[in-house]
């Protein structure tokens, strides 16, 4: 049996990919490796803690020691790193937690996959999930491709883009079987509520301010979560060592029309007047380095590999919304604080 350590795999994206995986792969055993911090939520995978190939782990991936005798007792046959610190506006007030996360936890798993294989890397893989906003940002053409030279603005961007950097640096140096992807916005389910769909969604339905970054206008390439966790299998078993694999919806949306139609889903899902919803849209002061526009060339992924995405957007967002209004429990305990209490009745008293 296959052992696969995920990182962040209570988070929104590494929730879904650990689904995936323990259900589409019976002969792995899934490690999911999570700190819990805000964004981790164990209520995010209850429809599979139960099953026999699935065991988490409550971890800090800074913690050298730690991760080091993880490793050493478990002998991971794979990693899928998505643990990370990954909201922009908390990265321009505490740019630290995010150098400490995201860049010195993933070169404390390279070094811990590195020792622990030994050189014997027959079937071994460390697979780096990243982001498209180390690539910077674009004018109003153009697409990022995998040949896009990095231009991180933020610090959450610039601590992704020296993680990426020493993924890359262990392939060449040390021969480590690397392989990474760069994804566009993602959207779906088990969203924490501070991201942009979730926190429209649910300030619209308790008739709060939609807050909106200066006019609107920036542009960002959206993918369904589902459809990028689809991509991560992909690529972890089909992709090439040493390759790198932009993941995108080939779907850009100014935010300020997003914001509108998701006013106009929302006002048809609760039964109000068209451009109810609209009124509630507050413009505010745009964050700092705010990039204009993100939009991903995922041609490559396509045509190696056959991936594309299944949903298209206005689809996607409709299951989106409905998922959020028939969970309200769930953004009860997010909104909360209540879901961080999960961990404790749940596992501490096994």
């Amino acid at each position: 049996m296959k052992k696969i350590l995920i990182t962040g795999g209570a988070g929104f994206i590494g929730s879904h990919v650990v689904r995936l995986f323990v259900n589409k792969y019976p002969g792995y055993h899934i490690y999911n490796l999570d700190a819990l911090t805000y964004a981790g939520n164990l209520e995010n995978l209850k429809d599979i803690e139960a099953k026999p190939n699935y065991t988490f782990i409550k971890g800090d991936i800074t913690d050298e020691a730690f991760i080091n005798s993880l490793f050493a007792e478990t002998n991971f046959d794979g990693v899928i790193h998505l643990a990370a610190e990954s909201h922009v506006d908390r990265s321009i007030h505490s740019p630290l937690d995010f150098v400490r996360t995201n860049v010195l936890g993933t070169v404390i798993l390279l070094n811990a996959a590195k020792n622990s294989w030994k050189g014997n890397y027959d079937g071994k893989i460390f697979y780096h999930v990243s982001t498209d906003e180390v690539y910077g940002t674009l004018g109003d053409e153009g697409f990022f491709t995998e040949e896009t030279a990095y231009d991180p603005h933020s610090p959450y961007s610039a601590s992704k883009a020296a993680s990426d950097h020493f993924v890359m640096a262990y392939y060449d140096t040390y021969g480590l079987p690397v392989k990474m992807s760069n994804c566009s916005n993602n959207y779906g389910s088990h969203h924490f509520p501070e991201k942009l769909i979730p926190l429209m969604i649910n300030n619209i339905k308790n008739n709060k301010p939609l807050p909106v970054y200066g006019k609107g206008e920036n542009v960002r390439d959206w993918l369904y979560v589902e459809d990028h966790a689809r991509a991560i299998d992909v690529i972890f078993h089909k992709g090439k060592i040493g390759e790198s694999y932009n993941v995108g919806g080939f779907n850009e949306w100014k935010n300020i029309d997003l914001v509108h139609l998701l006013c106009r889903i929302m006002d048809k899902k609760l039964g109000r007047a068209e451009g109810e919803s609209a009124k509630l849209i507050t413009y505010v002061t745009d964050r700092p380095g705010h990039d204009l526009r993100y939009a991903i060339d995922a041609t490559k992924l396509n045509k190696e590999l056959g991936w594309q995405p299944s949903l298209q957007f206005e689809e996607g967002l409709e299951k989106t919304v409905d998922w959020y209004l028939a969970n309200e429990e769930w953004v009860k305990h997010v909104t909360s604080g209540d879901y961080q209490h999960y961990y404790e009745s749940m596992y501490e008293r096994r």
